[in-house]
Parts: structure tokens; C-alpha cells; sequence
């Protein structure tokens, strides 16, 4: 086991608590889910691209770049269900369903012919198992709030695209690199949808124009930066364990900044879910697949 120094688990702590004020934060501000998504993801590839440019003076590959952009597709989906998910149902729901990246990266490495641990397939049905308990015990049964679970949902799937995209692209850019054409991308396909939809992108109070702000230091760049600076020193299941503390976090807040406390009969489902995300994430190890393909990791980490 690799010694954790007090500078990595200060990092781990930090991010820990900056991913987990993300929901929280997104259901206090009074504007648009999209337009909150795109305000985030713009003004994380602004921050990030000077340092870009310094790094990037080799001229990235094609490959890199393709697979690159793809990731920002995978990005723009996960932020355009997730978020709105937050405004939609509970916050406890909202990141819980949201945490289950882990399982689906799984079940595509196992389509992607790479051999997944019996302990996986075991968290897997732990976790749906949570899903069905949590959902059916919620009492907020309205066609608002079943939306809203569906739609984080579709964010953990998307997420798992955007890791596992993100792992093969990271191979060959620097993180600064790779993050701002990411977080450019998915503001460009979303900032689309806001203007197509209508979505107001100005014009809000000066609170929420601060939670935006809080959500592009904190979650956006504060906490994916030190997890990135943690996988240098900590394993990546470890990591991936360690942010499954971001659901009591995101509770925490949730209650402090809006007072709201998940209802106690869905305490168990959701305690359900993240044991079986666990498993998953405890059971996944790299693997090669025997065809030759690329190595999936089962493992891979998924923010919000």
C-alpha cells in the first residue's frame, strides 16, 4: 500500500467537499439548469485554457483530439441530464443515482469483451437493488420528481462515457490540455440547446451569478484538479471509494445551504446503492481483454 502524504490527503479532502457542494449549489441558484451547465463548463475551459496553451504547443494528434471531443459530447449529455435532475427531485436522489458511473463502465467493459470480477456483477445487483428501494420508498411519487431520478440517471450513464473516453485521451494530453477542449466542447453543444430552447444565459441575481461562480472554482476545477493531483499518489479505486463520500457530503449542504433532509425510509436504498457501487469499485481491476482491444477500467471515476 503507497503511503498517503498529509499534502494528498488534504487534496482528497478538499475535493471531496468541493464535488459535494455541486448539487446543493445547483439547486440554490435561481436560473436555468442548462444555462447553469453552460455558465460552468464555459467559464471552466476559459480558466483552464491559459495554462492550455503553455502546455499544448505540441501539436495534439488527430486520434487524441477526436476521441477528445467525444468525451465533450459525453460531458455535455451528463451535465444536460444531471443538473436539471438537481432542480427536478431531491438532492440526496439526484447524487446518489448520479454515483452509479462506476456500474456502468462495468457493464461496458464486460460488452467491450473485457472479463468483470463475479464481485462486480454482485455490486451491480446491490445497486439496482438500492435504486428499486430508495425510489419506491421516496414519498414525492410525482411525475417532476421520477423525471428527475431518470434523468441522473442518464448522468451517471453519460459520465461513465466521458471517463472512460477521458482515460484514453488523457494518455497523450496534459490535463490542462484535455480539460479545456472538453469543458469547451460540451458549453458549445450546450449553450445550442439553451438558445434553442429558449434558456435565459443573463440576467440573474447577484447570489446566483455567485453560486455559478462557486460552482466553476469548486466542483469544476478545484475538485477535478486535486483528484487528478491525488491519482498521481492514491490508486484509483481508492479515489473512486473516497468520492462515494460525496453523497452525505452533498446531504450536509444540502441541508445547511437549503434546509432540505432526505426523507429517512429512502436512507436505506441509498445506503443500498453506494454499498454496491462500492463492491463494484472494490471488485474492479484493469484488465486486458483477450482479443488484443483496449484495457477498460471498471474502476473509472466519475465527478460532478
Amino acid at each position: 500500500m503507497r503511503k498517503v502524504g498529509l499534502s494528498t490527503a488534504v487534496a482528497l479532502v478538499v475535493a471531496i467537499v468541493a464535488v459535494s457542494a455541486s448539487a446543493p449549489m445547483i439547486a440554490f441558484a435561481a436560473a436555468p439548469a442548462l444555462a447553469i451547465a453552460f455558465w460552468r463548463n464555459a467559464l471552466g475551459a476559459a480558466a483552464l485554457a491559459p495554462a492550455a496553451l503553455r502546455q499544448g504547443r505540441a501539436r495534439p494528434g488527430r486520434r487524441a483530439l477526436g476521441v477528445t471531443a467525444l468525451s465533450g459530447v459525453f460531458l455535455a449529455v451528463h451535465f444536460g441530464t444531471w443538473v436539471p435532475s438537481a432542480k427536478l427531485t431531491s438532492v440526496a436522489m439526484s447524487v446518489a443515482l448520479v454515483s452509479t458511473t462506476p456500474v456502468w463502465t462495468a457493464l461496458v467493459a464486460a460488452v467491450r469483451g473485457v472479463r468483470v470480477p463475479g464481485s462486480t456483477w454482485t455490486g451491480i445487483g446491490i445497486a439496482v437493488a438500492g435504486v428499486a428501494l430508495a425510489t419506491g420508498a421516496d414519498p414525492d411519487l410525482s411525475g417532476r420528481a421520477l423525471l428527475g431520478d431518470a434523468l441522473a440517471l442518464t448522468g451517471g450513464v453519460a459520465a461513465a462515457g466521458y471517463t472512460l473516453l477521458g482515460e484514453h485521451a488523457r494518455a497523450s494530453l496534459t490535463t490542462s490540455v484535455y480539460a479545456s477542449i472538453c469543458y469547451g466542447i460540451c458549453a458549445a453543444l450546450i449553450v445550442v440547446v439553451c438558445l434553442a430552447t429558449g434558456a435565459r444565459l443573463w440576467g440573474y441575481t447577484w447570489s446566483t451569478w455567485l453560486a455559478i461562480a462557486g460552482m466553476t472554482i469548486g466542483p469544476q476545477l478545484l475538485g477535478h484538479t486535486l483528484i487528478n493531483y491525488a491519482l498521481h499518489r492514491v490508486s484509483a479505486t481508492t479515489v473512486a471509494v473516497l468520492l462515494l463520500l460525496e453523497v452525505p457530503g452533498a446531504l450536509v449542504i444540502a441541508w445547511v445551504l437549503l434546509g432540505q433532509l432526505p426523507a429517512a425510509r429512502t436512507l436505506p436504498g441509498i445506503a443500498l446503492l453506494l454499498a454496491g457501487v462500492a463492491v463494484v469499485v472494490l471488485g474492479g481491476r484493469r484488465r486486458q481483454p483477450t482479443n488484443g482491444g483496449t484495457i477498460i477500467s471498471p474502476e473509472a471515476i466519475g465527478t460532478t
